[in-house]
């Protein structure tokens, strides 16, 4: 249903563009991955290197994040998406022309930035204007793009082209949108927020938020922390990430030394997760607006569960492992979005881009970090150990997000933050 007050046709087109935004969000994340086999070569530094260019990277969306609760407020979020994608456009222009390592890590710079100044304003735009199912349906988006950026990878590498070719393609696809978002500008302005219809949007206090919003007032990094329940969710969406990206990184390695699975079978199954992620978030767009984000995370997490339970238990056959890892795919798929587009619900509109900036630097933080972890974890103890690693980040996920609802239905009955 378009948003109340808001024209039919400005509603559509303003989410048309939303959703190509989205597409093009995912396309760089997974270029550094899909061509460094190569890449390293040609500019002879060791394969370890790619992790000094992905800390770059993690680094400026962290600060980006921060900070663009304050940008987005000042310069509006069709400008800052705007300039962001510009931003990583120019930085995938940089990497294609980049002949020596040092210059990569340079483009790294503008590479984050961007990353993480769309990722918050996009994510907090959708949260406050369109319904729990969009939201899952831009972030299948994104795995779409995530998934594509790689067999543009392969098609310049195998027709000889180059790697340099596969970020120059990227980087045109990042600047035709760009120039379109700068034309668009005036539609993010008519779009109004949804009616409040859940908990943190009723009362007195939402309608001082609500004004504070219109008078454009900033929210310091320092007093959305001290809201009440947003470490909580910090907590919960760091394990959430931290999971993801440890799935990602090791399932793999788990099947072949862990279990025993065939190096081809295990690299299958392990893109599977992906796809399991990225086809569960569009399945679960058709059931978000009924079943409200607090089930979709409390369902993912428990799905991601049953999933890490499959991978872990000590049977003969290989099939429980990597169905385990389907399931655990599809399990993760809502988290995400729910935790989002759950933010303005929880916490206020005024106060929501704020909040999803810090998310996004949670985010990025775990994603970081928890690989490597796992990594020098796995060194003492043996890759069989990392069911029991992805087990303590579910209960840690779950947990949080558990005592958040507790904390929000708490308010809703006492009227008390």
């Amino acid at each position: 249903m378009p948003v109340k007050g808001a024209d039919t046709a400005v509603y559509s087109l303003l989410l048309a563009i939303i959703y190509i935004a989205f597409i093009s969000l995912g396309l760089p994340d997974s270029l550094v991955g899909a061509g460094w086999p190569v890449m390293h070569q040609d500019l002879g530094v060791p394969i370890a290197f790619a992790g000094i260019i992905t800390m770059i990277i993690a680094a400026g969306t962290i600060l980006s994040s921060l900070a663009s609760e304050r940008v987005t407020r000042r310069f509006g979020v069709g400008l800052v998406t705007a300039v962001s994608i510009g931003m990583t456009g120019a930085a995938l222009f940089g990497f294609s022309v980049s002949g020596s390592f040092w210059m990569l890590c340079l483009w790294a710079i503008p590479y984050g930035l961007g990353a993480g100044a769309v990722d918050a304003a996009l994510n907090n735009y959708v949260a406050v204007h369109y319904a729990a199912r969009h939201m899952n349906w831009l972030h299948g988006c994104w795995g779409l793009g995530a998934s594509i950026s790689p067999f543009i990878m392969s098609y310049a590498l195998t027709a000889g082209l180059g790697w340099s070719s596969a970020y120059l393609i990227i980087g045109v696809i990042q600047a035709a949108l760009t120039f379109g978002l700068l034309v668009s500008i005036p539609l993010w302005r008519k779009v109004n927020p949804l009616a409040p219809t859940d908990h943190a949007e009723a009362g007195a206090a939402e309608g001082a938020g609500e004004e504070a919003l219109r008078r454009g007032t900033h929210v310091p990094l320092a007093t959305a922390l001290r809201i009440p329940g947003v470490l909580l969710i910090l907590a919960a969406f760091f394990a959430y990430c931290a999971l993801e990206s440890t799935a990602i990184l090791w399932a793999s390695t788990y099947l072949v030394s862990g279990r025993g699975v065939e190096p081809a079978t295990a690299a299958a199954f392990a893109s599977l997760f992906l796809l399991g992620i990225t086809a569960g978030r569009f399945l679960a767009g058709f059931f978000a607006d009924r079943i409200g984000d607090q089930q979709m995370i409390r369902g993912g997490f428990a799905t991601v569960g049953i999933g890490v339970v499959m991978l872990a238990l000590p049977v003969d056959t290989t099939v429980l492992a990597l169905v385990g890892l389907v399931v655990l795919g599809l399990g993760c798929a809502p988290i995400y979005p729910a935790i989002i587009h759950s933010t303005p619900v929880n916490f206020g509109r005024r106060n929501s881009q704020a909040i999803i900036g810090v998310q996004m630097a949670a985010a990025y933080t775990g994603s970081t970090l928890a690989p490597p972890l796992f990594g020098a974890v796995s060194t003492w103890t043996g890759v069989w150990i990392l069911p029991i690693f992805l087990a303590v980040l579910v209960a840690l996920g779950l947990v949080m997000s558990e005592r958040l609802n507790r904390l929000v239905r708490r308010r809703d009955l006492t009227g008390q933050p």
